[in-house]
């Protein structure tokens, strides 16, 4: 059975948007290139090896099915980016959707729960801040990947907002990079 796995940047204030340089109400974006690594980028393909498919909410996916298609490198992570099944949870988007994409099926409890008996392995969760927040509320998370990068914005779009209910999580691996992102990792 799959788990659901939430692996988010955020700053150490808990932001979430923009950090690649998409479009930020305060003109913030971008704050994770100054600190992106190595260790950070090789975290990121063994997380994305051993993952089954994706779940991303709208915006998420049309800011990745516009810039992915067209990347390459020389390590495969563009290639598995694009090759993975994407799930997507909408209510507006049309089937067919591009870039290897369904829409999920059911509701915000019962699609995730039918995707975790469909995969073995992980389903990734990135961006998808409105998505997360539903996963959350219907207790669907299996794990959270955090990493946290060294900088505060004091604005944009938090990952848990205000209302989410409280719950435990068991940190089950921490480790640094030599440019100060905190690689956290959590199961529900």
């Amino acid at each position: 059975m799959g788990k659901i796995v939430v692996s988010e940047f955020v700053t150490l204030d808990g932001v979430m948007e923009a950090p690649g340089g998409e479009e930020h109400p305060d003109g913030k974006g971008g704050w994770t290139m100054r600190f992106f690594d190595a260790e950070a980028g090789a975290f990121k393909g063994e997380e994305l090896q051993a993952a089954d498919a994706f779940l991303l909410g709208r915006i998420t996916y049309q800011h990745f099915a516009a810039a992915w298609p067209s990347r390459t490198d020389d390590n495969g992570f563009a290639d598995r980016m694009n090759s993975l099944p994407k799930v997507v949870a909408s209510t507006t988007l049309k089937e067919p959707l591009e870039w290897n994409a369904t829409l999920l099926a059911g509701d915000l409890a019962d699609g995730p729960r039918a995707l975790k008996s469909q995969y073995e392995r992980d389903i990734l969760v990135y961006g998808s801040a409105d998505l997360v927040g539903a996963l959350v509320e219907h207790g669907l998370v299996d794990e959270y990947r955090l990493l946290v990068f060294p900088v505060i914005l004091g604005s944009g779009k938090r990952l848990f907002p205000d209302g989410v209910g409280v719950t435990d999580l068991t940190l089950v691996d921490a480790k640094t990079t030599s440019n100060g992102i905190a690689i956290l990792t959590y199961r529900a």
